[in-house]
């Protein structure tokens, strides 16, 4: 090779690799299709594998370790047995508002959110059905859960009939008031709520325990997207094929960013919102425990881990709404991030407990700022489109 063509060919070597190495490094500016769809794929990917999935593992197992405790109890009445049951509540109860960021998917498809979170609980109904004998006999002979399931109204299943139960002025009941019919009730109840807790979670992921697979499976519950084969998890990373319900990722985006939306405005509008203007008084979640506060602070940061990419200890920025946004939008990101944060200062400031402090002003501060922070994120939903177009 004489030394013209050999100085050529340096040349077109150098130029060569500078472009691979410029390819190779994300600048914020390339917006190239494929490249953004591998960003919002790998998005995806953390949020089903580092929220969702964990948050319904650990839902799931607390549900069931519920059914166990309740269990106990019914067989040997004590005081340490409801102590240790309504401990177990509380943790499942922490995971299932951790989870209401997703409300989307099988929570609302398969009517499992109405069926476990109905409130206030219909007193004068559940007075009703401890004194039918028929009844009782019918949840006493309810080895797993279906006749609550499929006899009792949502206003007494799920959390709230149990924690009327377990609870009473924010303290564990004293066993002396619990009766044996109430925990054939509650522990019929409770069977229910795992079947639902276990149906959220292999609905969404494909690898979820086989013994809850294949009671989801003996029981014939639903745990596919549109009767096909995808859980909801498969259906999301498959966003733009053929089957999936998301037609690009952009659309998978968006539905994380609702799910969010959605959360920060009830917590806002009616969870607190309902009791603080007078609407309604008597809606106030989780009275009988008193953790409401703390039920709209797990609210909260369930739309934290959606959008800072992962629970806590499970988190990786690089791969979040927060970092997508923040290459594209710097200003729009901080204020995201400054009013996920605001919401969860505002409701940790708020008077406790809530049912009894739902009039003060730190209530009226707490759904001002939840109500903002569904309308950021609806900011951060309308970016998706700006940024595709870029």
């Amino acid at each position: 090779m004489n030394k013209f063509l050999k100085s050529a060919a340096l040349i077109a070597a150098s130029i060569l690799l500078t472009v691979n190495f410029s390819s190779c490094n994300k600048d914020p500016q390339d917006n190239t299709e494929e490249a953004n769809k591998a960003t919002k794929e790998a998005i995806v990917k953390q949020y089903l594998e580092h929220t969702v999935y964990p948050t319904y593992a650990s839902l799931a197992t607390e549900s069931d370790k519920l059914v166990e405790n309740l269990e106990a109890l019914k067989a040997n009445k004590t005081q340490d047995n409801v102590n240790a049951a309504a401990a177990t509540f509380l943790e499942a109860r922490h995971w299932w508002e951790m989870s209401e960021a997703f409300l989307f998917g099988a929570a609302s498809d398969f009517g499992i959110d109405p069926h476990i979170d109905s409130w206030p609980l219909d007193e004068d109904a559940f007075n009703n059905l401890l004194g039918s004998q028929n009844m009782i006999a019918s949840l006493a002979n309810d080895e797993d859960g279906t006749v609550a399931g499929e006899q009792l109204g949502n206003a007494l299943l799920g959390f709230h009939g149990i924690e009327y139960i377990l609870f009473r002025n924010g303290e564990p009941r004293d066993v002396n008031e619990i009766t044996d019919d109430m925990l054939i009730y509650v522990v019929a109840v409770s069977r229910d709520l795992r079947n639902r807790c276990f149906q959220l979670e292999v609905s969404w992921n494909a690898n979820a325990p086989q013994a809850h697979q294949d009671l989801m499976e003996e029981l014939e519950l639903n745990t596919s997207v549109n009767g096909r084969d995808n859980t909801y998890g498969e259906n999301m990373l498959q966003s733009g094929q053929a089957g999936s319900t998301y037609a690009t990722f952009t659309n998978a985006l968006e539905a994380i960013a609702d799910g969010c939306i959605d959360i920060a405005d009830e917590v806002g509008t009616s969870k607190i919102g309902k009791p603080h203007t007078g609407e309604d008084v008597t809606y106030v979640e989780s009275p009988y425990s008193q953790k409401s506060i703390k039920d709209f602070y797990d609210n909260m940061t369930s739309v934290k881990n959606a959008y800072m990419g992962g629970m806590e200890g499970q988190r990786d920025e690089s791969m979040s709404l927060h970092t997508y946004i923040k290459d594209y939008n710097r200003e729009l990101d901080t204020k995201a991030v400054n009013a996920i944060e605001k919401a969860l200062t505002a409701i940790d400031n708020m008077a406790a407990p809530f049912v009894v402090n739902y009039a003060d002003a730190s209530a009226g501060a707490a759904m001002e700022a939840c109500q903002n922070l569904s309308d950021v994120i609806a900011e951060v939903k309308a970016e998706f489109a700006k940024i595709d177009r870029k």
